[in-house]
């Protein structure tokens, strides 16, 4: 069989070549965007995949031509022998690129080991640059060690993602001083428009910035906004502003304008695959293995799963029929 019969690719001829795994469901942080102030009812811990069975999933996925994965939850520091668990999965034959989000919060002690088992970048999750508003938006006082993380990250020269996501009348005014952080530091702001994944199931009063706004917002005080070239299969419009260092993007999460490249496919903690963030998920990974699964019925089973794709969010969120859009953020990896 020829290596391309191997690969992924789903039936609107999109190659699959990047898998986004959540470890935990379990978060230290209330953002109201994500979650409700009590937090969410967490799956019992012999429902999360283990360690091993997603070493051996993505081993399967890397023999099908994924290359890039990236590391989420939850909070992944949460989980006890992450880095471990980071320095095996560098290892894979195949993987060529291995990043990580996290809220920050755990990171600052662990920036030095990060670097060391060679994870190629980190997106970091934050929303507010004033201690006052981040405390409002997150409900726990973590701001300094976040910030402390940054700090860390931009010392250790680790490729560093900001995300940010704009919320009406909650941040609108960090995003000048974010794009400021980008001046004399060479990183990445990305402002991602609020989506509906907070754990309520109630989203009828959710009043966002799309894409279009914020950029507008943008303009209006950086009007030589200079656009780049967008890396192929890129969720982030990327902008440069002459004379600073850094990069901004926008990512236009709920309108959903960049599906058509769509190169990626995400495993929730629980082992369920999503082949869009809006589906109601596929079919269930760690169910297969647990079952005695072999490697190939793995592959089957995938092939099976991309050959009736959604073509973009809006069908996938249609496809749901009666499920209405109640998870967390926490639970699906983002």
């Amino acid at each position: 069989m020829a290596f391309l019969d191997l690969m992924l690719y789903d039936n609107h001829g999109r190659n699959i070549n990047y898998l986004r795994i959540a470890v935990t469901d379990r978060c230290n942080l209330r953002c109201h965007y994500c979650m409700p102030e009590e937090g969410i009812n967490y799956v019992d811990r012999k429902e999360l995949l283990s360690f091993e069975e997603i070493l051996r999933i993505t081993e399967v996925f890397a023999q099908l031509g994924v290359n890039k994965v990236r590391i989420t939850g939850g909070e992944p520091f949460l989980r006890k022998g992450i880095l471990k668990f980071l320095r095996e999965l560098t290892n894979i034959n195949g993987i060529k690129s291995t990043h990580i989000t996290t809220n920050g919060t755990l990171t600052d002690d662990k920036v030095n080991s990060i670097k060391e088992i060679g994870i190629n970048s980190v997106n970091l999750s934050l929303d507010s640059l004033d201690p006052d508003r981040f405390y409002k938006i997150t409900r726990r006082d973590s701001f300094d060690k976040v910030m402390t993380t940054l700090t860390e990250l931009i010392d250790q020269d680790i490729a560093t993602k900001i995300n940010m996501v704009v919320m009406n009348r909650h941040n609108i005014e960090d995003i000048l001083p974010m794009i400021e952080l980008t001046k004399h530091n060479d990183i990445s702001v990305r402002f991602l428009e609020e989506m509906p994944f907070n754990g309520t199931g109630s989203h009828s009063g959710m009043k966002t910035w799309n894409y279009a706004q914020i950029l507008e917002y943008i303009k209006t005080y950086h009007p030589k906004l200079k656009k780049s070239n967008d890396h192929p299969n890129s969720t982030s419009m990327d902008y440069t502003i002459p004379g600073y260092d850094g990069s901004i993007g926008v990512i236009a999460s709920y309108s959903r304008t960049f599906c058509g490249s769509c190169n990626r496919l995400r495993l929730t903690p629980t082992g369920l695959l999503k082949t869009c963030l809006y589906d109601s998920g596929v079919f269930n990974i760690k169910d297969l293995i647990r079952a005695g699964a072999s490697n190939k019925d793995i592959e089957q089973a995938l092939h099976e799963a991309l050959s009736h794709r959604a073509k973009d969010g809006h069908e996938a969120e249609r496809k749901r029929a009666h499920i209405a859009i109640n998870e967390s953020m926490a639970t699906i990896g983002g």
